[in-house]
């Protein structure tokens, strides 16, 4: 098991962004609060944040104390090709932007289903904006649908938040099969920058053996420390803040700064 994640190859892409989509098809892997919470870390350190939401549930903008009922235009317009991306994007707490989604997304995965290159939509989306960021991280919804393989088509690495439960391996597999496919067919640039253990209880030989399995069950780097299961992290999106603010001195706030500066070596060397 290896505590330093692999070289992405985002770097490779001058000038722009560095994207980097967090997905799971499980749901409750704590994936959006992983986007939230390595979003305000990076912006800790100085980075330039984008935030993108791609699940219809819209978690991510409620968690960034943005109501996705009061959202004028979101990546719903901006991947139909109704609204400029720019037009989009709103400012939020914790130094962070944020391209919000509203329910309405749902409708747009089936109406870009018919479209020719549907899986270059995003990236397509994003390229005007690339530049204005150092940091883009794509929150994807719980599925292998047409976002998420937007969203790995747009990216340059990839973050699989898992829990520390053996049941949590199931469907990892079925993510990097994907993940090969992506690479052979629409973007030979992805690489899985790792995994990210989350809902880890220290306390719980379990989890300490999910956690030991992980790295070698995939032979993918194990991004470290692991994220502790606690309440503070419930408690965060009610004020529309993230864990680095709401409970900073946490140890999921640490944890979370922890994986950001690692990243951050690797990413900006």
């Amino acid at each position: 098991m290896s505590a330093a994640p692999r070289k992405s190859t985002a770097k490779k892409r001058a000038p722009g962004a560095v994207v980097i989509a967090v997905a799971n098809q499980k749901g409750g892997v704590a994936k959006t609060t992983s986007v939230a919470s390595l979003g305000a870390a990076f912006a800790e350190l100085g980075k330039r944040v984008l935030l993108v939401d791609l699940d219809a549930q819209a978690c991510l903008t409620f968690s960034l104390g943005v109501d996705p009922d009061s959202v004028e235009k979101s990546i719903n317009e901006v991947l139909l090709g109704q609204a400029e991306i720019r037009d989009a994007i709103i400012p939020c707490e914790d130094a962070v932007h944020l391209l919000p989604s509203v329910i309405d997304l749902a409708g747009a995965e089936a109406q870009l289903l018919g479209r020719p290159g549907r899986e270059f939509a995003l990236r397509t989306a994003l390229e005007p904006i690339l530049g204005d960021y150092d940091v883009i991280l794509l929150d994807c919804s719980p599925s292998l649908g047409v976002l998420t393989l937007a969203a790995l088509t747009a990216a340059n690495g990839l973050i699989i938040p898992m829990p520390c439960e053996m049941l949590s391996h199931r469907g990892v597999g079925q993510l990097l099969d994907t993940v090969r496919d992506v690479k052979r067919l629409l973007n030979a640039n992805l690489e899985v920058i790792g995994v990210l253990p989350t809902l880890f209880d220290g306390r719980s030989a379990h989890s300490q053996a999910v956690l030991a399995d992980v790295g070698e069950r995939y032979g993918l780097p194990v991004l470290l420390p692991p994220i502790p299961k606690t309440i503070r992290f419930a408690e965060a999106p009610a004020v529309g803040r993230s864990i680095l603010t709401t409970a900073k001195r946490s140890k999921g706030a640490a944890a979370y700064r922890e994986v950001a500066r690692s990243l951050a070596a690797t990413l900006w060397p």
